[in-house]
């Protein structure tokens, strides 16, 4: 992967994990890092395992928002706590 690639795959995280923070209404804790993070993992894994959609640097687009939204998904459904 390409310098270029890594940066995509950043701003990829970053706009992807904001968007789904807000429609979700639940925020990862760590701020707009963690999202960036928790985003760049799941655009990572997703363009590595899936390579599917539109190249740019070297990353599969449309794989690594799949890949995104999906980690960022499983990391609300893990991470919400329940008031009793």
């Amino acid at each position: 992967m390409t310098l270029g690639g890594l940066f995509l795959l950043f701003v990829i995280a970053a706009v992807i994990g904001t968007i789904f923070e807000l429609i979700m209404g639940i925020k990862t804790g760590a701020g707009w890092i963690g999202t960036i993070i928790v985003g760049f993992l799941g655009a990572w894994v997703g363009s590595a395992l899936f390579r599917v959609g539109p190249i740019f640097s070297g990353v599969y687009l449309t794989s690594a928002i799949f890949g995104a939204i999906v980690l960022v998904f499983l990391l609300k459904l893990v991470t919400v706590r329940h008031a009793t």
